[in-house]
């Protein structure tokens, strides 16, 4: 058995069962050993970002910790952006990082570069592996960190020499340390604070998409306590039935209005609300000066024993719910007239199959079938967790693959999808059940935005920056050429037909929306 051997069964005997790959020269030996273990599903991505939004996305709906197989510095670095996002939602993922043989890094091969510096960027954990005989072990405490703290992103480093030389028998990761909680005299003063005027309950994590948000829910009943989430959350289970929650904005100034009267902010499992960019005479914290923050416990703790510990302490689960804590369930009617987003968003909302995982990536389009859908059937929401752009189509496969038996929506704008476009690809090779709606506006009009944030206005330079035109993209040739069925739609009627013929159908479609 060589180093390579070693480390497959050593994955899969720790319960890693995916790879997504974009493997290079110095990955063979690991290449040909997973070719020697077909129970490990092993998915090519054409990009490495493509590799690590599909991992991300994958964690989310899962749960379970999935692989990476990247190609030295350089392929790693292609990964970055999405690692960066995935590392913001908290997701476990371990990344198997080919290097040089060992005896050959003492030469300036053009392929050469820094691959510790590189993963430690971005890695919670970080090894290289001195020899064949401790890739098993490596492999194994990689596994282990990735499903530490609630998830993190592990990066083993495997030299090429160690991959193919003389190993010793696999491992088994060993369960990852119990998580940290409050003290006992922490919960409750959280809990003494929730029952003051103006006070606020925030909550993230497994209290946004499980039955933990009832948990909350109860909480607020008790204590007068407003329930909030963030508007950035790596999981949200949204729809008809669901927990009402007050969400945060993404403008500053939003946000800012939202907390005006707040005194108080507890958070469990929820960062800090902090402004998504800094603006001139603009603060970085929306909360009103003097606001008591309480951070509770932080996404890497043990959030559902801190909230379940928290219920006691107000007494919480004696609390009996009714109708107006949920959502209701409402569909529109399908909507005819000029194709606008409101008018796509109805579409989505009426037609949109319970239990859908909505992947939202529309940035400035998104808005609207966000309001729309907010009472459709009950569905899963995932978020470009980390503002890097390119996660919508990767994170799209990773949740297809977790999730095989329930349809994936993937909204995108186009500029956007550009940075991923190869995920088509991988939705065809694979065969997913995967719904993309690109709102093709031909424009980074975030961007536009952005620019009027800051104060700026906009001339000739601007619009060679921002614009795609000249030539405009032809999503249908792009998706048919990825070998994706697609459609082109410029009117409600033709967008009502087109969705609903791909909410009945498996397998992948692309619907490219002039709006």
């Amino acid at each position: 058995m060589n180093g390579a051997e070693s480390l497959v069964k050593t994955l899969l005997a720790s319960g890693v069962d995916t790879i997504f790959a974009n493997p290079g020269t110095s990955e063979m030996h690991f290449v040909a050993a997973l070719d020697r273990h077909p129970e490990m599903r092993c998915i090519l991505c054409l990009f490495e970002g493509g590799t690590s939004g599909a991992a991300d996305g994958y964690y989310r709906m899962s749960g379970k910790v999935a692989a990476t197989l990247l190609h030295l510095a350089p392929g790693f670095g292609n990964a970055f952006a999405n690692l960066h996002n995935a590392r913001k939602a908290q997701s476990g993922v371990v990344n198997v990082m080919g290097d040089h043989a060992s005896y050959h890094l003492r030469y300036e091969s053009p392929l050469k570069g820094d691959t510790v510096g590189i993963s430690q960027a971005i890695s919670h954990w970080t090894r290289v592996s001195a020899s064949a005989t401790q890739v098993a072990g490596d492999g194994a405490a990689a596994v282990q960190a990735a499903r530490s703290m609630n998830g993190q992103i592990a990066t083993l480093i495997l030299p090429a020499n160690t991959a193919w030389e003389d190993a010793d028998a696999p491992a088994i990761a060993a369960p990852p340390a119990p998580l940290r909680r409050p003290s006992d005299a922490q919960i409750a003063a959280a809990a003494r604070a929730l029952t003051q005027p103006g006070a606020v309950l925030m909550v993230d994590g497994p209290a946004l998409y499980t039955d933990l948000a009832e948990v909350a829910a109860k909480i607020a009943r008790k204590t007068g306590a407003t329930l909030m989430g963030p508007f950035f959350a790596a999981r949200t289970r949204r729809g008809g039935g669901t927990v009402r929650m007050q969400r945060m904005a993404y403008e500053v100034d939003s946000n800012i209005a939202l907390l005006a009267d707040k005194t108080c902010l507890v958070l469990c499992g929820a960062a800090r609300p902090t402004a998504f960019f800094a603006y001139p005479n603009k603060p970085s914290l929306p909360e009103a000066p003097g606001t008591h923050v309480i951070d509770l416990c932080s996404i890497d703790m043990d959030c559902a024993g801190t909230l379940l510990a928290l219920a006691d302490a107000v007494d919480a689960q004696t609390v009996d719910l009714t109708e107006g804590d949920f959502v209701p369930l409402i569909l529109p009617p399908l909507p005819a007239g000029a194709l606008t987003l409101d008018r796509a968003g109805q579409t989505i909302a009426a037609l949109m199959p319970a239990d859908t995982i909505v992947v939202n990536e529309a940035i400035t389009s998104g808005l609207p079938i966000a309001m729309a859908t907010a009472t459709a059937q009950p569905h899963d929401l995932l978020v470009t967790m980390g503002g890097a752009i390119g996660a919508g189509l990767p994170t799209a496969v990773g949740a297809a693959v977790a999730c095989p038996d329930r349809k994936v929506l993937a909204l995108s704008g186009d500029g956007s999808a550009m940075y991923t476009l190869q995920s088509l690809w991988t939705m065809a090779r694979e065969q997913l059940d995967v719904t993309v709606v690109i709102f093709a506006n031909h424009v980074y009009r975030i961007l536009h935005g952005e620019l009027a944030a800051v104060g700026a206005t906009a001339g000739r330079n601007v619009a060679r920056m921002f614009d795609m035109v000249e030539p405009k993209l032809d999503w249908v040739a792009l998706a048919q050429g990825h070998g994706v069925q697609a459609e082109h739609c410029a009117t409600t009627e033709s967008f009502n037909t087109a969705f609903a013929k791909a909410m009945a159908q498996r397998g992948p479609f692309l619907i490219a929306v002039e709006c």
